[in-house]
C-alpha cells in the first residue's frame, strides 16, 4: 500500500512540477491533491522517494522536483494514454487530409506537432530502402521520348525522362509501351527496391530482340530511380518552443539547438520509435546518448503504411514535459499520417 501512495506522491509532484515549474512541497501536495494522508505521512513519503532518487532537492529549496529515474517511473507506470478529444482528432484530420504531396504531408505534421505539444517536432522523411513500389507509369512524350514515373507505397514520386532508340509514335510502340508498363508493375510491384532492381535484370530478355535495347533505356533509367539516397532528411519545427523553457536548461540553451541541427543526431534518436504507430518509445534526460540532450526528453513513434515502418516522428523539449499529452499527439499523428500513406 505504501509503494502505490508513495507513487500516487510522486505522480503529483510530477504534475505540479510540470504545470508550474516550481520545486513542489508537502503542503502544496495536501492542498491541490486528495492524497488522504497526513503531511507527516507526505513528508516521509517525500523523503523515501528521495532516498530513491526519484525526486531530488534543488539548491536549498524546501520543495522537491523530479530527476530523470522519477520521470521515467510516472512515464512506465501510465496505466492509459488518455486519448484525444473528438475535437482535436477531427482537427488532425482536417488538416493533414489537405496536404496536396508527400513534402506537405511533412510540413503539416511537424507543424502540427509543435502546435498541439509546444515542443519541437522533428520528422524523418520516408526511408526509400524502407519503401516499396506502388505502381510504374510509362508516359510517352513524343517521338523516342518516355517519362518514367516511380510511385512508391510512401507517396514519393521518382520521374525520369529516357531517349529510347525505337519511335514510340504509332500502334507498334504504343503497344511496346503498354506491354512494358504491365510487365514492369508485374515484376517490381510490392517489392522493396533492392528486390525491385533486381527483377528489372531479366526484363528485357522476354522481349523481342529489335525491342530489347528500348527496354534496357527504360529498366536502367528506373534502375537508377530505384536507388536509395545516401542522405535521409529530417524536418524540424517549433525551436522556438526552447526559448520558453530556457530555464530548463542548466548548460546554455546553445548547446542543445545545434545537437538539433546535426540531422545525424536526429536520425539516430528517431531510429528508437516504436515498432507501430501505436507503439511509442520515450527517452528521458539522461537515457539520452548524446551529452548536448541530457537536459531533454524525446517521444517518438514510427509510421507508415500498413504494417510497415518507413521513418519515425516525435517531439524533443525539456524532461520538464508534459508526457501524457505528447504522448497522445505522437500516437495520434503518427496514426494519421500512416493512413494517409496507405490511402
Amino acid at each position: 500500500m505504501s509503494d502505490e501512495r508513495r507513487l500516487a506522491v510522486l505522480r503529483a509532484i510530477v504534475q505540479d512540477y510540470v504545470q508550474t515549474s516550481e520545486p513542489v512541497g508537502s503542503k502544496a501536495l495536501l492542498e491541490r491533491h486528495q492524497l488522504g494522508v497526513s503531511a507527516a505521512t507526505v513528508r516521509n513519503d517525500m523523503a523515501a522517494l528521495e532516498e530513491a532518487g526519484l525526486i531530488v532537492a534543488p539548491h536549498t529549496s524546501a520543495g522537491r522536483i523530479p530527476t530523470d529515474a522519477g520521470y521515467r517511473l510516472f512515464v512506465d507506470r501510465l496505466s492509459t494514454i488518455k486519448p484525444l478529444s473528438p475535437a482535436e482528432r477531427t482537427a488532425i484530420a482536417r488538416f493533414l487530409d489537405g496536404a496536396v504531396d508527400l513534402d506537405d504531408v511533412v510540413d503539416r505534421t511537424v507543424r502540427l506537432l509543435s502546435t498541439l505539444t509546444r515542443q519541437v517536432a522533428v520528422m524523418q522523411y520516408p526511408s526509400i530502402s524502407r519503401s516499396t513500389v506502388r505502381h510504374l507509369e510509362l508516359v510517352p512524350l513524343g517521338g523516342s521520348r518516355i517519362m518514367v514515373v516511380l510511385i512508391l507505397n510512401t507517396g514519393r514520386v521518382e520521374q525520369r525522362i529516357v531517349e529510347v532508340s525505337t519511335e514510340l509514335d504509332g500502334e507498334d510502340g504504343e503497344d511496346l509501351v503498354a506491354l512494358l508498363r504491365t510487365r514492369i508493375n508485374e515484376a517490381t510491384v510490392g517489392k522493396r527496391l533492392a528486390d525491385a532492381s533486381a527483377a528489372l535484370e531479366a526484363l528485357p530478355s522476354g522481349f523481342e530482340p529489335d525491342q530489347r535495347d528500348t527496354v534496357r533505356s527504360i529498366t536502367a533509367a528506373l534502375d537508377d530511380a530505384l536507388v536509395p539516397e545516401r542522405e535521409e532528411r529530417v524536418v524540424m519545427a517549433g525551436t522556438a518552443n526552447l526559448a520558453r523553457s530556457g530555464m530548463d536548461f542548466p548548460t546554455h540553451l546553445y548547446d542543445v539547438l545545434e545537437a538539433l541541427e546535426q540531422h545525424v543526431i536526429l536520425l539516430k534518436l528517431l531510429s528508437t520509435a516504436g515498432e507501430s504507430a501505436d507503439t511509442l518509445a520515450v527517452r528521458i534526460g539522461h537515457e539520452n546518448p548524446f551529452a548536448e540532450l541530457q537536459t531533454t526528453s524525446m517521444v517518438t513513434s514510427g509510421y507508415g503504411p500498413g504494417a510497415d515502418l518507413v521513418a519515425g516522428l516525435g517531439v524533443v523539449g525539456p524532461t520538464r514535459m508534459d508526457y501524457p499529452s505528447a504522448m497522445a499527439a505522437v500516437r495520434a499523428v503518427a496514426t494519421y499520417v500512416s493512413r494517409i500513406l496507405a490511402d
